[in-house]
């Protein structure tokens, strides 16, 4: 799906982020060894899809939504953002990694392509990007310490 409109960014962005937020609370009830860490990755999907709507909702108007931005194509960021009942701790955190690289780089590229058509939401974008980048650490350091 090619994604040309702000708009479209805006609605994709959500849905990532409630997918997430669900993945890392169904990880937290199933693995107690890092709920604390997954309560708080899901928390914080809630509120980068608030502060996403509430940047764009706050400046759309009807003259931006008509301008098209450089399109972005889902399929470049396509990942099953879910995780089997019966996978183990270890391909659970590889799979949690593997999601948080993809929404990043989806992150970084919209901030990019949406540019100074709509610049409150593209910083909101970059910012919600570099924070994943630490998200991805933490993850991996989770990993390291069952290697």
């Amino acid at each position: 799906m090619e994604l040309i409109t702000a708009s479209a960014i805006v609605s994709y962005v959500t849905k990532l982020e409630e997918e997430s937020a669900k993945l890392y609370e169904e990880l937290a009830q199933k693995y107690s060894e890092a709920k604390t860490i997954f309560l708080s990755l899901a928390k914080e999907n809630k509120m980068n899809k608030q502060s996403i709507e509430r940047t764009y909702y706050g400046i759309i108007s009807d003259k931006l939504e008509a301008c098209f931005i450089k399109i972005l194509n889902t399929d470049d960021y396509s990942i099953e953002i879910k995780i089997p009942k019966e996978v183990s701790y270890l391909n659970a955190l590889q799979k949690t990694i593997e999601i948080e690289e993809k929404i990043q780089k989806f992150f970084v590229d919209a901030s990019d392509a949406i540019g100074s058509l709509v610049p409150d939401v593209s910083w909101s974008l970059s910012r919600i990007g570099k924070k994943r980048e630490d998200r991805i650490l933490k993850l991996k350091s989770l990993l390291e310490k069952i290697k």
